[in-house]
């Protein structure tokens, strides 16, 4: 299982989630209670192999069905998926990732994570979610989204519960009911600068790390 460090700042508590199947299970879509750290806890430790190949080609589904696993989609296409929350929220939205964007080693100066992000670039993935259901998802969480490097394989991503203005994402708003739409963003981290993250997967349940559904 890969780990990943936390601390405290200005911002919130930041962590530093690497490259595994596990590393996302934190505070995202409810699965558990998420991670709270402390100074004394020891720096992450990146994960070079990859874990998966590149997204697959597959066609996003006709007339607007359900995404299968493994399926891809432009940038800026809805993809119809079953959502939950918990244990007790279940429903439906329409998840978009609308763009990803490159930022600036220097965005990440505020978290003051020295080493652990030294000579990676941040992307911010942006997307937006539609409840397309008839369950309000009023305070739940859209996460399991993460980069892919122009390779296919995982790209870092960086944790972050508290505030970060260059890439803000709050849980869904109150009376979360049919027809309403919010944004939010996750971070992925490229290695450096001459690699790129030129892709995003949702991996959330009923789809798993590796057969989610893709943008690119």
């Amino acid at each position: 299982m890969s780990s990943f460090g936390v601390r405290r700042t200005a911002y919130g508590a930041i962590g530093l989630a690497v490259t595994g199947a596990l590393a996302l299970t934190g505070c995202q879509n409810g699965d558990d209670n998420g991670a709270s750290g402390k100074a004394s806890t020891p720096p992450a430790t990146g994960s070079t192999a990859p874990t998966h190949s590149a997204p697959p080609n597959a066609p996003a589904p006709a007339g607007g069905g359900t995404a299968k696993a493994g399926q891809s989609f432009k940038i800026g296409e809805a993809a119809q998926i079953p959502f939950s929350y918990g244990s007790t929220t279940k429903g439906t939205i329409a998840l978009t990732v609308t763009s990803i964007d490159q930022g600036q080693p220097g965005d990440l100066a505020p978290l003051k994570m020295g080493d652990q992000v030294k000579g990676k670039v941040p992307y911010y993935i942006r997307y937006s979610i539609k409840n397309t259901g008839t369950t309000d998802l009023a305070y739940a969480s859209v996460g399991h989204i993460k980069g892919l490097l122009g390779d296919g394989t995982e790209a870092q991503d960086l944790m972050v519960i508290g505030t970060f203005d260059k890439c803000p994402s709050d849980s869904l708003s109150k009376g979360f009911t049919n027809g309403h739409t919010q944004t939010g963003c996750a971070v992925a981290l490229a290695p450096s600068a001459a690699t790129k993250v030129t892709s995003a997967e949702y991996w959330g349940d009923p789809y798993t790390l590796g057969q989610g559904i893709y943008w690119k």
